[in-house]
């Protein structure tokens, strides 16, 4: 009964960390650990169905509140374990070693190797982009020290090359998105204000987006270089080739500023480089390829798909639009989709009827459309997310399944698969956090209790095969379960928020009646009347569309109305979002049966 959950739940909050310490998640077969009190929720979880297919048995009815509540805190503690271990063992550095317990910053010695470098500017990384993620788990004293610890500490005069695209969505991102939810005068997440807070965060962003600024800068097309020195600017060896992704995924971080500060620098580079790759793609498919020549506007890969080098340049095309509300962003995020429908997708035409394979996104050629490869990689599983984000709900149900399938074969997702050799390309897995967004948007325009069990498949996982000493291993092989001496920040910024949001209903984030837009990076920003006016004209003043017509700040609501969706019946919430027999099928397309 509903005071019964009450209690329950109280007792679980006043609990706290010593409940997660003795936490043990279920087994892969979702059998309850013996002598746990949840155990009658799940046999009445395990007997609605009673003798129906073993998916329905294992997927499909009501979710137990006290199970979702240990979940949720389960997600919490594996948040504080990283965090705790990277502030115990590497702050200042940008990195945690979860295996040997110390610090990781630049490789100094190697200036070639991007993998580290590109990311790490000495910058105490991890500490910064994980601070929304403490607010949005309520935990207001610690919220306080991270930002005063940010503010006193961390400077970016540094000697440092990084890439403009990481510097941007992990480091701009996340003290943009911090400032705001001290700003916000509404509070939704408990007192996240900073006594005598005077803007700091929002002058270090400034500061930052000033020193990336050389990127934009003598380039023939407007495409920035892919990297610069955050003291001297673009380096004099410097890559004329950048990726689609990396150069056209500025647009959210550097517009949020521009309309912060009231000017327009940082958002008219940010566009220019959307508009130039924009104009780039094919004329027969519409399709952008993935590495393109900064000066001449030559494609250099030709590849085009929906995984690295492409996917959020796609996303932000659509989120700048939610944001900002400017026509030309949906209006360009329309006709990509379209092109993407047209020629990258492969399968039935219907996801959840007919016959046919199931529905699937490949690599091809921008110009032809003729396929290039059998392999996706794991930054794909992204997309079902946007296409939530579009309403699309139905073909995302689809390709999350077969994500989550590849997923519960290895317990995660390797980062290249070949799905015509039903094995991996390139079998790490860096704890990224594509699938769990996507199973948390797929959860909110659904509801539908499937999406919970994955979210604890997927909890369940991490903490088995990549849990180290004193946080998460990247995974080196998802076969042999190896682990490498690295824990990326995304996994605090994303993978443990994104997890808390899919188990905690209660949250702000649902319940306080604000709009909030994740970045590409996890990152959450309020949707709201200051980021839909801009204090200058427009920007782009010698072209036709200055004149389209804009949304009106109350207009932000009319994006996500179910009127607007392909929106899931509430009469299938407690059936399988998926029928049995295509998840089946989706299962033996990559080996599980």
């Amino acid at each position: 009964g509903q005071g019964e959950m009450a209690i329950y739940l109280l007792l679980l909050d006043r609990e706290g960390r010593r409940a997660w310490s003795n936490l043990v998640l279920p087994n892969s077969g979702f059998a309850p650990t013996a002598g746990r009190c949840w155990g009658p929720h799940w046999a009445a979880l395990r007997g609605r169905n009673g003798g129906g297919g073993e998916y329905e048995q294992r997927y499909s009815g009501a979710f137990p509140g006290p199970l979702r509540a240990q979940l949720r805190d389960a997600a919490r503690g594996m948040f504080a374990f990283g965090y705790d271990g990277y502030m115990h063992h590497a702050f200042p550095h940008d990195e945690l070693d979860p295996i040997h317990c110390r610090g990781r910053g630049p490789d100094r010695r190697d200036p070639s190797n991007l993998n580290i470098n590109d990311v790490l500017g000495n910058y105490s990384l991890t500490l910064i982009d994980a601070l929304d993620t403490l607010a949005v788990m309520g935990n207001s004293s610690e919220f306080q020290k991270a930002v005063k610890l940010v503010i006193d500490t961390v400077s970016f005069d540094k000697d440092s090359t990084v890439q403009v695209f990481e510097a941007t969505i992990r480091i701009l991102g996340s003290l943009l998105s911090a400032h705001i939810i001290i700003t916000d005068t509404k509070q939704p997440f408990g007192d996240m204000a900073i006594k005598d807070y005077d803007n700091e965060l929002l002058h270090m962003a400034r500061d930052l987006a000033v020193r990336l600024l050389p990127a934009f800068e003598n380039t023939k097309t407007g495409i920035p270089y892919p990297r610069v020195n955050l003291k001297n600017g673009v380096p004099p060896d410097s890559n004329n080739e950048t990726c689609t992704a990396g150069a056209g995924s500025l647009l959210v971080e550097f517009g949020m500023l521009s309309r912060l500060l009231g000017d327009s620098t940082f958002e008219w580079v940010a566009r220019r480089a959307v508009k130039a790759l924009w104009n780039l793609r094919s004329n027969d498919t519409g399709l952008l390829g993935n590495v393109v020549n900064i000066q001449t506007g030559h494609w250099v890969g030709k590849q085009s798909g929906l995984g690295a080098g492409s996917d959020s340049f796609y996303e932000y095309l659509l989120k700048s639009y939610i944001l900002f509300g400017e026509k030309e962003d949906l209006e360009m995020f329309n006709d990509a989709y379209r092109s993407i429908q047209n020629h990258l997708r492969r399968g039935r035409e219907a996801c959840n009827e007919g016959e046919g394979d199931p529905p699937l996104y490949v690599n091809v050629n921008m110009f032809n459309g003729q396929l290039m490869n059998t392999w996706i990689d794991s930054l794909q599983a992204f997309f079902p997310g946007l296409q939530v984000l579009k309403g699309d709900v139905e073909d995302a149900i689809c390709l999350h399944a077969f994500y989550y399938a590849i997923w519960k074969r290895y317990g995660a997702l390797p980062e290249r698969y070949n799905w015509q050799l039903q094995a991996p390309d390139v079998p790490f897995y860096p704890l990224r956090p594509e699938l769990v967004e996507s199973t948390y948007l797929l959860y909110q325009a659904t509801k539908n209790p499937f999406y919970l069990h994955v979210g604890m498949d997927i909890l369940e996982s991490l903490e088995k095969y990549t849990k180290a000493k004193c946080g998460y291993a990247t995974l080196h092989h998802v076969v042999e379960k190896s682990k490498e001496d690295r824990m990326e920040s995304f996994f605090l910024s994303e993978t443990c928020k994104y997890l808390y949001l899919l188990f905690d209903e209660e949250n702000p984030v649902h319940k306080s009646g604000n709009k909030y837009l994740f970045t590409t990076e996890g990152h959450i920003v309020s949707v709201d009347k200051r980021f839909r006016d801009s204090v200058w004209q427009d920007i782009f003043p010698e072209e036709e569309e200055k004149n389209a017509p804009k949304l009106k700040p109350n207009e932000v609501k009319a994006v996500n109305l179910s009127s607007n969706c392909n929106r899931v019946p509430d009469e299938r919430r407690y059936l399988l979002p998926l029928k049995s027999i295509y998840m089946r099928q989706i299962d033996q397309m990559v080996g599980l049966i």
